[in-house]
């Protein structure tokens, strides 16, 4: 599996992928070495080849093909029109790199095992169908999947499959894009603009739109896909939001690219994320939905309403700092007894 089909793209499947399992160095860009946390499980990614040419065995390869392969599958140009759910050409891979299985990349290893689980988006405890359904409909630009059909039961095998050896509720070491030190001041999309045209653009386009495989209308997906555009993920998904995008730049872009050895500096993964979240994009209708709880939304989403009294472009690129000690002092006051 190649490089070409990423995308610095979702999560919010960042939710799903939240164990926060390293943090970069205070000083440069190598990251310290990963700490511990209580029920971590090792970095291991079971043999998808070992499985029999069973039932079982199908489904899970199927799952890990509507992962790899979701444009020819399940996308808008498919020549069957009731397997048209994603409403954009892009494949799930192009977040969870290598089918889902690369460290630090937005990884689907471990995941099953974090389900059911509370989601402070609605505010309640949902399913591991809940939150496939939420990348369709966020990521994916589409709809939700039949929560019985075919492609559901693959993605949740699959994802079940990469879980081989979790205990439910266990976190699994890179099950996230990593965590870089923040900025003390807010990114800029300018400065993200450069970085973009020296280090990004050659695969992706100097306009963002990325390199087809083929042709539109052809069904098969993206060789580079596009980053913004009427073809990317929306702007209620993970990746609309800048620490989610740094991290991945810093983790997982260019092509090779390693949270060992990152090749994007710590400051320019956080201008050049700038910049692409500053791009126009599909947009998702009821987004003021999310987050009953003010107090439980993300500092970096980048749509209101919020609990304290910062403004959406800060909440947007940042500084973060004096958003997160607001937060904390909202909510420490919401804890005290009062009279």
């Amino acid at each position: 599996m190649t490089y070409p089909t990423r995308l610095a793209l979702f999560v919010s499947v960042a939710a799903l992928l939240s164990a926060a399992a390293w943090q970069a160095c205070s000083a440069g860009d190598a990251p310290q070495a990963p700490t511990a946390v209580t029920n971590q499980h090792p970095w291991t990614v079971p043999d998808i080849n070992t499985l029999p040419d069973d039932t079982w065995g199908k489904t899970v390869r199927y799952g890990r093909d509507l992962i790899n392969k979701t444009s020819t599958l399940i996308g808008p140009e498919v020549r069957d029109a009731s397997k048209r759910f994603a409403g954009n050409n892009l494949d799930c891979q192009n977040c969870h790199v290598e089918g889902g299985a690369k460290e630090f990349g937005l990884p689907l290893v471990g995941v099953s095992a974090k389900f059911p689980s509370y989601f402070a988006r609605t505010g309640r405890v949902g399913t591991l169908e809940d939150r496939i359904q939420g990348c369709m409909e966020r990521s994916m630009n589409g709809k939700p999947l039949p929560i019985d059909g075919a492609e559901m039961t693959a993605l949740v095998s699959y994802m079940k499959f990469l879980s081989t050896g979790r205990a439910i509720g266990s976190d699994t070491f890179g099950s996230d894009a990593g965590r870089i030190k923040e900025l003390q001041r807010a990114a800029d999309p300018v400065k993200g603009r450069t970085v973009y045209a020296n280090t990004c653009a050659g695969c992706h386009g100097n306009d963002g739109q990325g390199q087809r495989n083929g042709a539109v209308g052809d069904a098969k997906g993206y060789l580079f896909p596009p980053l913004w555009g009427p073809d990317s993920f929306n702007d209620g998904a993970g990746m609309d939001k800048l620490i989610n995008t740094a991290n991945f730049v810093h983790s997982d872009m260019p092509e090779g690219t390693s949270w060992k050895n990152p090749v994007v500096s710590r400051e320019d993964a956080w201008e050049v994320a700038a910049y692409v979240i500053s791009q126009p994009r599909p947009a998702m209708a009821n987004l003021d939905k999310d987050y009953p709880n003010r107090l439980e939304k993300p500092i970096d989403t980048p749509y209101g309403p919020y609990a304290d009294t910062f403004s959406a472009e800060q909440h947007k690129y940042g500084p973060f700092g004096p958003i997160a000690a607001a937060i904390r002092a909202l909510d420490a006051n919401r804890e005290q007894p009062h009279d």
